[in-house]
């Protein structure tokens, strides 16, 4: 008889991690991702700043921390990292992370988000994440108190970037991989901070630490971790290309062609987000989608919209960050000729002080039709996609993007740019797709088809998929297809599995 394999353990580093922490889409893949390698052999620890709203959402849950590891001095003060088990209760499972904090009052102890305050990016960003990055490695060197150490570090975007350098410069073995959410934002800062940080001045040099005069920890991450992955197949091929890449195009057509990187598609948490049993909504499911009328109306009350019905189109609901990336510009140009065809729109999220304007400007035009909330609200989002038709996401470019899975998953037919994730994820309503019962929404711009990302396409999506909203069989169709197409974790967790074993061995 062969002996059963032991699990085998990763220690993830993150600046964010749902539901303790979320600016974005990495926070749902670093809270989400644990859960699903669990079974398969993988048990992950997250270790993560300890912001003041993360300790006291833990003190809060009764978690119980303990002290696992310290130093005197981590980049100006003293540091402790405890460790403790967090749950939570919600939707059919609720959610269990094993979590090591890293307690560091100098660096984390301050008001605002986790990297800016009042829309200025902390000072010393490039400290407080070399330092966890830091801390990550020698957790992998070390091991803890409680005599746990990694077999594999798994690192995230900028901010957990320099972890793979710090193990090497420490010459351990442990492997790592690094994964790139979201190649626009580089944890970039001057050569004069490498001895304050504890990198070497000798490997300042373009084929390492340096870029274009200056460091940056994403750089470093995909030069010297063992592996790299993108969140998405399309966005791993497009970040080779100048037009994706941000400056790093050559280090990432570098890793593709040595087979290096690659594409792993992110899912979501269906425990959390289920629409059967999701406590935010009136339940309802790809069988029974009386609650899904129920929940529409709901919106449109909460909004102050149009309840009587009077409008014919679409309810359209926008969840994002108020960016350029997003295609913000591109709403506000398409929008009114979809209100005037009888559309309606509920809009949340904040960003761009201009966007914000524009976007409360147009609802001001279309009072009863459009209805604008500035800020996030969680439980918001869940009812947005339980109560919406469709759900816009017209970005420029998107790593993978988790608010179209969302839209399927609740209902809300998607409407995309065909780029990174986005193309991967949403399958185009064609006459073609139509019929053999493969489309899951509307996309727009393709760019290998010479397809432009602009406000002419996203109109036409838009009138497309309103013309199809008045084939209440068709319609029902596709949103049934959409709602039972797969998007959970189960297929990717098992590729990052397998990444996992093969680079541990």
């Amino acid at each position: 008889m062969s002996p059963c394999p032991r699990t085998r353990r990763v220690l993830s580093v993150a600046s964010e991690c749902a539901p303790l922490i979320k600016t974005g889409g990495l926070a749902d893949v670093v809270g989400a991702l644990p859960a699903a390698l669990e079974p398969l052999g993988w048990h992950t620890r997250v270790l993560l700043p300890g912001y003041p709203g993360v300790l006291a959402q833990l003190a809060e849950a009764g978690t119980t921390l303990r002290r696992v590891w310290a130093t005197e001095d981590l980049f100006g003060g003293p540091a402790t990292v405890r460790r403790g088990v967090y749950r939570t209760t919600g939707g059919t499972g609720g959610t269990e992370l094993d979590l090591m904090v890293l307690d560091a009052p100098h660096l984390f102890d301050r008001p605002g988000g986790p990297y800016s305050v009042d829309g200025h990016d902390h000072h010393d960003n490039h400290v407080r994440f070399a330092a966890l990055s830091w801390v990550g490695a020698r957790l992998a060197v070390e091991g803890t108190a409680d005599r746990w150490r990694p077999d594999l570090v798994h690192a995230h975007d900028w901010q957990a970037g320099l972890v793979p350098s710090y193990l090497k410069y420490a010459d351990c073995d442990v492997p790592t991989v690094v994964t790139v959410h979201n190649i626009a934002f580089q944890g970039v800062f001057g050569p004069d901070q490498l001895d304050r940080l504890k990198l070497p001045t000798w490997d300042f040099h373009p084929e390492s630490l340096e870029y274009h005069g200056l460091v940056s920890t994403l750089k470093a991450g995909m030069v010297h971790a063992s592996r790299v992955t993108t969140v998405s197949p399309s966005y791993a091929t497009e970040l080779a290309t100048p037009e994706f890449g941000f400056g790093l195009e050559g280090v990432a057509a570098m890793r593709l062609d040595r087979g290096e990187m690659t594409g792993i598609l992110n899912g979501i948490d269906t425990a959390a987000w289920d629409p059967a049993t999701d406590p935010a909504v009136t339940p309802f499911s790809a069988s029974d989608l009386a609650g899904k009328d129920a929940n529409r109306g709901a919106l449109l009350a909460e909004f102050g919209l149009d309840p009587t019905g009077d409008r014919p189109g679409p309810l359209a609901v926008v969840v994002t960050r108020l960016t350029h990336q997003k295609g913000v510009d591109l709403l506000c140009d398409a929008l009114p000729g979809f209100l005037d065809a009888g559309g309606t729109v509920a809009v949340l999220g904040s960003g761009d002080p201009g966007y914000e304007f524009a976007l409360g400007e147009l609802a001001a035009r279309y009072p009863g039709a459009m209805g604008v909330w500035i800020g996030y609200d969680e439980a918001l989002s869940h009812r947005m996609y339980a109560g919406g038709d469709l759900v816009l996401v017209p970005s420029r470019f998107e790593p993978c993007g988790l608010t179209q899975l969302y839209g399927q998953h609740y209902g809300a037919l998607p409407v995309v740019a065909a780029t990174g994730g986005l193309r991967d994820t949403v399958t185009d309503a064609t006459p073609e797709n139509l019929a053999a019962g493969t489309a899951t929404g509307f996309s727009f711009g393709d760019v290998r088809l010479g397809a432009a990302i602009d406000a002419g396409g996203l109109g036409f999506a838009l009138g497309r998929a309103a013309d199809l909203y008045r084939d209440a069989d068709a319609w029902g169709r596709l949103r049934r297809t959409a709602m039972t197409t797969p998007v959970d974790w189960g297929t990717s967790a098992a590729r990052y599995a397998d990444l996992f074993g093969e680079l541990v061995g």
